[in-house]
């Protein structure tokens, strides 16, 4: 079967595909490193994640390329007030965004592509479209693109710009209106500012220009798939097939992926509402890095998510459940044969999830018939009817999941002491849950002690040592759970 996802640009769900038979060429628009990434364009990333892994699962071999946008309008403000060049004011950003993806598991993509590190070949695709007659320079240098020269602006979006004002033009990067202008290629140097001689003049480069010179660096001129968050969608993504197909007369990408906006609580995210969360707010609540991965890929990316903090708890619950699955599953000790309704229910989970996923990336489809197999083979273990071949049908539909969504494998404590020492560092201690303070204090060897001094204390019957041990560890977050098959712990 085929993934067939939704494409911004013919407006229906069309085939992904490579177009040479080998590998899919695909672009996504990464961070303006300016300030920590949030919740919202993590979003982004982890969908696309999600689709790189698919991919790749279904046997698609995949060439990503995403940007690092480290010179732009708000870079050189932020910069300049910090009293900072703008390449030392970016790294701790940079520095952040890639430990964050770590955390949240994202893939690194196969390029990272610096805006700073491709100003020639920007200036080369400048020349390009003036050569083509839709660029031109005005009295200070700068150099714009002509609308008016591109009769097809607007498909992406869909806008209707037939009364757009000719010859108007915007200087900033980033813009929100219905009425296009004409937009900024190259922005002549100011007094100050960060700045490149180039044969077009000494400037540096627009927002837009940026990624068309860098995809088609790396992707050629025509490639597959483009992505990125819907907000990009205009003007960023509309000027850059105008720039791109006006220098190229080729389709820039043939196929559009935009992950829809997050809400938090039903509300815009924003600073002035006090709910804008970035990664390491989320992490010094007591949140784990999984837990966020699965609250931001669990609603598909082409509807709204409302983010809340009841979501967290839930995505909590249900890799806890996930985990202790397989590992009772594992370990149990079961007898030869196979359960035929067992092996019925792992052969159409299995193909439930890529039936999901195959129909427009469908994340909260995918998840259903796993967790239907979950709850059926717990009922067959605690009845005595899960045999060897059973668990052996069982075991590959989890590393599929998990090739897509990696939830299973706890690696929750390493992006969690890194907020804590982060927090430490920045003065914002006073900012983390007393009781993930309490955890953190707390080594696994240290519980693993623990443990094994109660069961030590319940073979001996002092039951109230053991008692204590469990209340210690609660206080400390830590979770124990008895079972037949032995103790089990987790960290809350």
């Amino acid at each position: 079967m085929t993934l067939r996802l939704f494409n911004t640009l013919t407006g229906q769900l069309d085939a992904l595909e490579p177009a040479d038979g080998t590998a899919l060429r695909m672009y996504a628009c990464g961070p303006t490193v300016y300030d920590f990434g949030h919740i919202g364009n993590f979003r982004t990333f982890l969908q696309v994640d999600v689709l790189r892994r698919f991919l790749k699962l279904s046997g698609t071999a995949v060439r990503h390329v995403m940007n690092i946008t480290d010179v732009d309008d708000k870079i050189i403000r932020n910069a300049g007030a910090a009293g900072l060049p703008i390449g030392e004011y970016t790294k701790q950003y940079v520095d952040a965004f890639f430990e964050d993806l770590e955390a949240l598991r994202v893939e690194r993509p196969e390029t990272i592509a610096r805006a700073t590190e491709h100003i020639p070949q920007m200036v080369a695709l400048i020349e390009r479209i003036a050569a083509a007659g839709a660029a031109y320079k005005v009295e200070d240098g700068s150099w714009y693109f002509r609308l008016a020269a591109f009769p097809e602006y607007g498909k992406l979006s869909k806008k209707d710009l037939s009364g757009m004002e000719d010859g108007a033009r915007v200087d900033v990067d980033e813009y929100e209106k219905d009425s296009a202008r004409d937009f900024a290629l190259w922005k002549a140097a100011k007094p100050g500012e960060t700045s490149w001689d180039t044969v077009i003049g000494r400037g540096r480069p627009g927002w837009h220009i940026e990624c068309s010179a860098m995809a088609m660096e790396y992707l050629g001129e025509s490639f597959e798939l483009h992505c990125g968050g819907e907000d990009l969608m205009f003007p960023h993504h509309e000027n850059e097939i105008a720039q791109s197909e006006t220098a190229t007369h080729k389709p820039f990408a043939r196929h559009w992926m935009h992950v829809r906006f997050l809400l938090v609580d039903g509300r815009k995210m924003s600073k002035s509402e006090g709910n804008f969360y970035t990664l390491r707010d989320l992490l010094l609540k007591g949140f784990k890095a999984s837990a966020i991965r699965l609250a931001l890929i669990s609603v598909p990316y082409r509807r709204p998510l409302n983010f809340t903090f009841d979501s967290l708890a839930d995505a909590t619950n249900a890799i806890d459940r996930l985990r202790t699955f397989r590992a009772r599953l594992i370990a149990a000790d079961i007898a030869a044969g196979e359960n035929p309704q067992l092996q019925e229910a792992a052969k159409n989970a299995r193909a439930g999830f890529f039936a999901a996923l195959n129909n427009d990336l469908n994340t909260a489809d995918a998840l259903a018939p796993v967790f239907e197999l979950v709850r059926a083979a717990n009922a067959a273990m605690d009845g005595g009817q899960l045999f060897a071949a059973d668990r052996d049908a069982i075991l590959p539909v989890l590393g599929d999941f998990d090739a897509v969504f990696d939830l299973l494998e706890d690696r929750d404590a390493e992006p969690t002491r890194r907020a804590l020492e982060w927090a430490k560092a920045s003065g914002r201690i006073g900012e983390v849950a007393p009781e993930l303070i309490a955890a953190q204090s707390l080594s696994d060897a240290d519980v693993e002690a623990l443990v094994a001094e109660r069961t030590a204390a319940k073979k001996a019957r002092n039951f109230a040592r053991a008692d204590a041990i469990r209340a210690e560890l609660a206080e400390k977050g830590v979770i124990l759970e008895d079972s037949k098959d032995g103790v089990r712990w987790k960290r809350k």
